[in-house]
Order: structure tokens, then C-alpha cells, then sequence
């Protein structure tokens, strides 16, 4: 089947208690190893593309590489979405050239011009049949091109659930990112995180049925913490959120979890295994090939967390 966009995803995961996940991609590898996964799974996927990963990749050779992964799995439902747009001529843009959701983050500027931009944005997306996610509130950390609060400020950047009742309204957007204590990067917190589940449960009181949408969702998981250390790396004090938190987020109003990091950091700590323990190794394939296997079991273990695993059939 043709890519698809969110609308059903997002009607399935809020009835029946899952979140879809929302992985980034930037080369070949990571996105065959996303896909070995979700087939595997039996899930829908939202495949994620940022401004980084255009700049890196190039456009064309990314969207060839999901057309393919789209073409050879005709049963899994796969949404192509901009991560992170800042601008309505970047989001325009991705709208034009075959994205199925796109978003639109104002979340740094003043309600009204968010409101404006998002609304410009939604009604572009909206003639071409694609989906809008925009946000409010601010995240800590850095991600690429977004930089947010500092660590000690996340708390008095959490979303005002009436400002995302009026926001919603006003803006017209299909999904919303939410601030609730998560942060963006590996290195989000300096002790495990509370997450404001408080802040769901009321904006999902006041939008019945409304998809939220969870960033900074990695968990920077040990295993691979712990390999990229042993083998040189320097990644003492990384730490994600807990995966059982993300995991009752799921069960509430939260209908996309966004995970990069994890990605980033299982493909990493392969290819330190390899050079460290094969330092004469020069053939790509030998230690891109295992990364890409870490990244398919990683991505494994988060379909289950996500509570997604055998949900594809539904979401066609």
C-alpha cells in the first residue's frame, strides 16, 4: 500500500491503548533495521525525517530508501513525517514533496505567532491530505536543530493544559507534542525523571480523543551505555526515561513516542564492539551490519513498551 498518514494510526492507538512509534532515520542501515522490526512485529510505523537527516542524507535518497521499505511491505502501515519543522516553508515543502505528516514547532515563540504559524501550516497541509503535529510547551535538552530549556528548568516549562485546549482549537492541528518532564538527547536528566501525568490526564479530559504526542521518549538504554563505555567512549552520566513511565503514558492519551537517541547510541556502540575487538576490520558491511542488528532489536523492545507489536492489521 502507498504511505499512509496518521488519522487511523491515531484512532486505533487512543481506542486500544498503544502508541505508534515514531523512529528517526538517517542512512540505509537504520531505516532496514527499523523495518526488519516492525515486520517482524507485525506494527505500524511513523518513519521520521529531520532537518539533520535531509542536510546528511539528501531528500531524495531518503525517500527512495522508505519507498522501497514501503513497496516490499504492502501489509504495514508507514507514515513519512518531518521532525521538527521551524519554519512554514520548510513544512510547505516536505507537504510538496510527498510527506504524509509534517510538523510545525513554534513552541519558542509567543502563543499567538505559534497559534498563526501552525494555522498557516495546517491549511496548506490540509489541501494536499496531510497531517499537522505542532507543539507547545517547551523540552530540555538538544536534539540536532532544537535546543530547549536547561535541565533545571523543565518543570516550569510543562504544557498548560487549557493553553493546549485553546491552542488545538484556534491552530486546527491533527496531533500535539506535549511538555511532561521529558527532554530531548542523551543526556536529559540528572536524576530519574517524574513525569507530569497529571498534565495528560486533563488536556485528555478536556479533548476527548485527541492524539498527544510524546518527544525526548528515549531511554538511553544500559546495554548500549555500558558498550559504548567499555569501548572508549565517554557516556557516564546519559540517562533516559524509565520505560514503564512511557509505558502508562501509552495507556492514556499519548498516540506517538518519538525515539531517536536509542537508535543513535545501538548503532554506535556496535561499531565501537567491532573496531575494538577487530581493529584490522576496513569492510563496512562487517560493522554497519551488526549495528543495524542491534538497532532491529532495540526497536523490537520498544514495539512492546510501546504496546504496538501486532497492531498493523488495524491501522490499514
Amino acid at each position: 500500500m502507498p504511505l499512509v498518514d496518521t488519522k487511523k494510526m491515531f484512532k486505533m492507538a487512543y481506542k486500544n491503548g498503544y502508541a505508534v512509534g515514531a523512529f528517526n532515520v538517517n542512512n540505509m542501515e537504520m531505516t532496514q533495521g527499523i523495518m526488519e522490526a516492525i515486520v517482524e512485529e507485525k506494527a505500524p510505523l511513523i518513519l521520521q525525517i529531520s532537518r539533520g537527516a535531509r542536510e546528511y542524507a539528501g531528500m531524495s535518497y531518503l525517500m527512495a530508501i522508505i519507498n522501497v521499505a514501503v513497496k516490499e511491505n504492502p501489509d504495514i502501515p508507514i507514515c513519512v513525517h518531518l521532525d521538527h519543522g521551524d519554519t512554514f516553508e520548510l513544512c510547505k515543502q516536505c507537504v510538496d514533496e510527498g510527506f504524509t505528516s509534517v510538523m510545525i514547532d513554534a513552541s519558542k515563540k509567543p502563543f499567538e505567532e505559534n497559534v498563526a504559524i501552525t494555522k498557516k501550516v495546517v491549511e496548506y497541509a490540509h489541501k494536499h491530505n496531510v497531517v499537522v503535529e505542532a507543539e507547545i510547551g517547551q523540552l530540555g535538552g538538544i536534539e540536532e536543530h532544537v535546543v530547549g530549556v536547561s535541565m533545571e528548568d523543565i518543570a516550569k516549562h510543562l504544557t498548560d493544559p487549557d493553553q493546549a485546549t485553546d491552542f488545538v482549537k484556534q491552530s486546527g492541528c491533527d496531533s500535539l507534542a506535549v511538555a511532561i518532564g521529558t527532554s530531548h538527547g542523551a543526556y536529559k536528566f540528572k536524576s530519574e525523571p517524574k513525569l507530569a501525568f497529571d498534565v495528560i490526564e486533563k488536556i485528555s479530559k478536556k479533548l476527548p480523543g485527541y492524539p498527544l504526542v510524546m518527544h525526548g521518549s528515549s531511554s538511553v538504554l544500559k546495554e548500549f551505555k555500558d558498550l559504548i563505555n567499555k569501548y572508549g567512549g565517554k557516556m557516564p552520566d546519559a540517562m533516559g526515561v524509565p520505560e514503564d513511565a512511557i509505558s502508562k503514558a501509552v495507556k492514556m492519551a499519548v498516540c506517538k513516542v518519538n525515539i531517536d537517541t536509542d537508535l543513535r547510541m545501538a548503532l554506535t556502540a556496535k561499531i565501537r564492539q567491532v573496531f575494538a575487538e577487530k581493529p584490522a576490520e576496513f569492510d563496512p558491511r562487517k560493522y554497519l551490519g551488526p549495528g543495524r542488528d542491534a538497532i532491529r532489536d532495540m526497536v523490537k523492545h520498544k514495539l512492546r513498551v510501546l504496546n504496538c507489536n501486532g497492531k498493523a492489521a488495524e491501522c490499514l
